[in-house]
């Protein structure tokens, strides 16, 4: 199948950038002995990415209930939930593991905790920790951090980090820095709840950026990512992969074209792109996601969305540039990079998958909502 026969806007995967991203991220972590890759699959969402990334059934890290049971149906049964945990949810992740997945969930909260110890069903829990996100976990060297693993008891499994506030870092030596607070903050959590008389036996860290630019993971046990698999405008920026290495585009039609303001419309808008601004604060801002031909070639220059309605995106070259109005006639299809990949690619039930030869090959099937 070409691409001129599906519809507009849809999601395409480039297979030999996916492979390739892949295998760059498995060459960074081979450099740590004894960590272990846990790909986070709540960018992909799709099992088939998933015997690429984790073959032969995991461990993978999930972020809602209902990847949980999509990928334990799969055969990847070992999981981190790795959003903190309600106690209404319990009964769901206890009843997976009675049926044979091994699903760990986080808190960093005492009564939650205390509800886990309280629970008859199989709830391995690895307690969250703060690194300098700011977003949830508790601190490495609080007393709150103690009291949670006391509460857990034998349900502790270890402890876990995110350093999500590596997206800002803008050169390698500021993420191997912010890589090396995390480790050091992680490891310091681990030692504090053994110092205790208690079991950490997952000690999990990790983002994208300093999965890849770690310098040395001592006392890690494993690293979590998920948006290197497929890349996108801010990941590129991070130095994560090569710009060329994006490997979800957004496929769209010309709908309209605006000489006076030397633009044109796309079927592409806000819900098939996301309103995701993540490169606004980087080097390159390419405001609603950098426009490509139809093969996925920058032949247009530095095009890019600059500005979406629910169903629109109109798309202008980059500044000081101008469109070549004459060869994007109506119907003209484009390809969108997304600066988010993650929200992008939550718009849509699939991906058609691409070959080397840009030919629709597959459609993998996603796991979307909660």
């Amino acid at each position: 199948m070409s691409l001129d026969q599906l519809p507009t806007p849809c999601l395409l995967l480039d297979l030999p950038v996916l492979k390739r991203n892949i295998a760059r991220m498995a060459d960074a972590i081979a450099r740590h002995p004894g960590v272990v890759l846990r790909p986070h699959m709540k960018t992909a969402k799709s099992a088939a990415v998933a015997e690429l990334v984790a073959p032969g059934g995991g461990p993978i890290t999930v972020s809602t209930l209902a990847e949980a049971r999509y990928f334990a149906t799969h055969g990847f049964r070992d999981q981190i939930y790795a959003v903190g945990i309600t106690p209404a949810k319990l009964d769901a992740v206890a009843a997976l593991n009675a049926e044979g997945a091994s699903v760990r969930i986080i808190t960093d909260d005492l009564e939650t905790a205390q509800a886990v110890a309280a629970h008859p069903g199989r709830l391995p829990t690895l307690i969250e920790v703060d690194i300098g996100e700011g977003r949830a976990g508790v601190a490495p060297d609080s007393e709150a951090l103690l009291e949670i693993g006391a509460a857990l008891g034998p349900k502790l499994a270890g402890v876990l980090s995110h350093s999500g506030h590596s997206y800002a870092g803008r050169s390698e030596a500021a993420m191997a820095e912010l890589a090396e607070i995390e480790r050091a903050g992680i490891v310091l959590a681990a030692e504090r709840l053994r110092g205790a008389g208690l079991t950490v036996a997952i000690v999990s860290a990790g983002a994208s950026p300093t999965a890849m630019y770690a310098a040395h993971l001592e006392g890690v046990t494993e690293m979590r990512a998920g948006v290197y698999m497929m890349g996108d405008l801010l990941q590129a920026q991070l130095g994560v992969h090569p710009l060329e290495d994006i490997a979800v585009t957004v496929l769209t039609s010309v709908t309209g074209r605006y000489p006076a303001r030397n633009a044109v419309l796309v079927d592409a808008g806000a819900l098939a792109l996301s309103k995701d601004r993540s490169t606004d604060a980087a080097p390159r801002d390419w405001k609603f996601g950098r426009v490509l031909d139809v093969a996925g070639q920058p032949s247009l220059g530095d095009a890019m969305v600059v500005r979406v309605h629910q169903e629109h995106g109109e798309v202008r070259a980059a500044e000081g540039g101008t469109l070549d109005l004459d060869r994007l006639k109506v119907g003209t299809r484009l390809r969108v990079a997304p600066n988010h990949v993650c929200l992008t690619a939550a718009a849509h039930p699939h991906y058609h998958v691409l070959d080397e030869a840009g030919r629709v090959v597959a459609v993998w099937d996603r796991v979307n909502f909660w």
